[in-house]
């Protein structure tokens, strides 16, 4: 369903023609749309995938722009390939152990996405690109800002990819329009997982409206 407002007439039947939010997180999370470029189509990943080499890399962005989305997509491409692959989420200090441990025990041609790396402890950094090497594995970090890795990618957003993301989720009826998605990417500075969440409650208030006219 087009965001132009071409579902109009669907979203008139009302609410009950629309079962679920398509804008609940379990069509929005990562890995349920693929990564996005610039202009919200489908990104390449192979390319991406052969700079993958020994030691580690780092996919760079501001918060909200698919850094989780791309690096999963590249973790299940090398699968599809044949290559191991270990995700590990960093949320704090305290998992910088079990990150460290994933890259001890890799196994060659390994690739091991580190979700989080600015929050790794002092010095683990540095431990886990050598365990990388030593092993022969490649290591996939995710960073908010600049890590002193090379960048493998650097993470941007645009209306035109949250436009995109829309496409992809189920049909929202017509309740979303071209200026919703625009003014959710502006209010949120171009957040991408914001805007989304602001798109939800724009929806709820749609049929909670609609719902309203109805009664």
């Amino acid at each position: 369903m087009n965001a132009d407002g071409s579902g109009r007439a669907a979203w008139e039947a009302g609410p009950r023609a629309i079962p679920a939010n398509p804008f609940a997180s379990r069509y929005t999370q990562p890995g349920a749309v693929p990564p996005l470029d610039d202009l919200g189509r489908p990104l390449a990943l192979g390319p991406l995938l052969d700079r993958v080499r020994t030691g580690a890399s780092v996919i760079e962005g501001p918060h909200g722009r698919g850094k989780t989305t791309l690096v999963r997509a590249l973790l299940a491409a090398a699968t599809a390939a044949g290559r191991p692959t270990a995700f590990i989420q960093v949320r704090s200090w305290a998992d910088s152990r079990r990150a460290v441990a994933a890259v001890a025990a890799a196994r060659q041609g390994q690739i091991i996405a580190v979700d989080g790396w600015e929050q790794l402890c002092w010095g683990c950094g540095f431990v886990i690109t050598a365990l990388a090497r030593a092993r022969g594995a490649g290591v996939i970090a995710t960073a908010h800002r600049p890590s002193g890795l090379p960048v493998l990618a650097r993470c941007g957003s645009s209306p035109a990819i949250v436009a995109a993301i829309v496409e992809r989720l189920p049909d929202h009826g017509g309740a979303i329009e071209s200026a919703d998605i625009e003014a959710a990417f502006r209010r949120h500075d171009g957040n991408v997982r914001d805007a989304l969440a602001a798109l939800y409650d724009h929806f709820e208030e749609r049929r909670a409206s609609r719902a309203g006219v109805d009664t």
